[in-house]
Formats: structure tokens, sequence, C-alpha cells
């Protein structure tokens, strides 16, 4: 379906009629897509949904300016249409960005996080600008170089391909904006007020994100749990479906108990 207001038509996909909800946002350029093998797993049992955030996949962004507040503001916009009073919240990459700060600004909403190979520190760093000046020179080399780092697993050649195509349904401009307005958000120092059961899934092999990010989330998240994936890359979402699937089920299973 497709969420229609003013300024954007947010796509959003749910499958699934489970007791337990789980809503999920992609990475920076990379849609809901991201979460589609896992949630396939999870529908059996879940409710599962996702959305294409601004700048991504099928969702048409009017807004002057993709800024962070208008992403949180989607994520509780898709809350309120599809009626879900509460779930677990999930996040991919940068979207660690707008799940932790949802969390932090309504707790109640959430029964759980769940963050894969999450970004979540502000600044400027060296990759980040290589990628900013790349989308503006040379949008598809720039997400050529920016996929295949993400996926240097073995065998994944067909993951490749499609992790092309999805972020290839974004654009530069967008891309752009999508990194900049993360640049001075600053959740770190807020982390300590999270005290929602949370699953963090990191994939060892990880260039874009190094798993040092989750195991310092870690550390800083009351009551959190690291899963590595060992030999998996930047998007294990996508490569290792049936592990993230499966560390999902397992945490919050117990969590229930």
């Amino acid at each position: 379906m497709f969420l229609k207001s003013d300024d954007a038509d947010l796509f959003v996909t749910s499958f699934g009629c489970g007791p337990r909800t789980i809503l999920a946002h992609g990475g920076w350029v990379g849609s809901g897509e991201l979460w589609q093998q896992p949630f396939e797993q999870l529908s059996r049992g879940w409710r599962t949904v996702t959305y294409d955030h601004r700048g991504t996949g099928a969702t048409v962004n009017r807004a002057a300016d993709i800024t962070f507040d208008l992403l949180v503001d989607d994520l509780f916009r898709v809350l309120d249409a599809l009626r879900i009073d509460s779930c677990v919240l999930a996040g991919e990459s940068s979207g660690a960005f707008v799940v932790l700060e949802a969390a932090l600004r309504q707790p109640a909403r959430f029964n759980g996080l769940v963050l894969v190979d999450g970004r979540y520190q502000g600044g400027k760093s060296v990759g980040a600008t290589r990628f900013i000046e790349g989308c503006k020179t040379d949008f598809e080399a720039t997400m050529e170089m920016f996929v295949n780092a993400c996926v240097p697993e073995d065998n994944c050649e067909a993951e490749r391909r499609w992790g092309k195509q999805i972020v290839m349904r974004s654009n530069g401009p967008s891309a752009v904006q999508l990194m900049e307005c993360l640049e001075p958000v600053q959740v770190e120092h807020r982390l300590t007020q999270i005290h929602l059961p949370t699953l963090l899934i990191h994939g060892s092999r990880d260039i874009i994100t190094p798993i040092a990010s989750s195991q310092n989330l870690a550390q800083k998240l009351p009551n959190s749990k690291l899963v590595t994936i060992e030999g998996a890359g930047h998007v294990p979402t996508v490569t290792r479906p049936a592990e993230v699937a499966r560390a999902i089920e397992e945490f919050f299973e117990k969590d229930m108990q």
C-alpha cells in the first residue's frame, strides 16, 4: 500500500498475522526490501511490516529536504496508519539512528529492538565523505562500489546484483541528503535511557560498519545481546536471512517466557 500525505507517498508492506508485530526500517539507500527474506520466514508467526523510507525504493518524496526528523516522524506515521500500538522495532545500518531515536521519544510504543550492523554515531567519517562526493559525481559507480563492499561473501553474486538494483532505485541527491541529515545526530550519550530488550546482530566481515560498533553498543544498552554472524558482511538480512530470522525468533521467544 501507499501511505499518502502532502509531502510523501510511503510504500508500506505488511504480511502475516501472528500475535507479535515487527516493523523494520532499511538503511541509507537500502529500502524495506532489505528485510524481505527474513520477514518471509518470520511472517509464519509474526505480523511483519516494513516500508521504503524517503529517498529509497518505491516511496515518492515531495519534501524539499530529507531530514532526520522527517524520517523519525514517518516511522510513527506508519505505526499510526496501520494501528500498531506496540511492536518490535528493527533497523539495518543507518536505520539504527531512526530506531534508537524513536525508542527514546516513545519507548512505550515498543517491546523490543533489533539492530543489524547498526550505525548510530554522527559526524562525518572519511568513508562517508567519500560516498557523498561519489554520489554527487557518479552515483552509479559509487553504488557499485558500495554494494561490493557491503557483500564480501563468496557465492553471493545474485545477492550483489539484487543489492545494486535496490540501491539504484534511489538517486544521487537523495543519497547525499540521507547521509548528511545524520551528521549532527547525537544518540550515543542517551543510550543508557533505553531499557528495551535489544538484539544486536552483526556480520564479522562488515567493513562498512565494523563489528566494534555493535560491541560498543552492547556495553551501553543495559538490556542487550550481541549475535555475531561469522563470515557475513554488512547486509546479513540479504546474505544470511535464515540466521537473522532465527536470532530474532530465539531472542524474543526467550524474552516472552
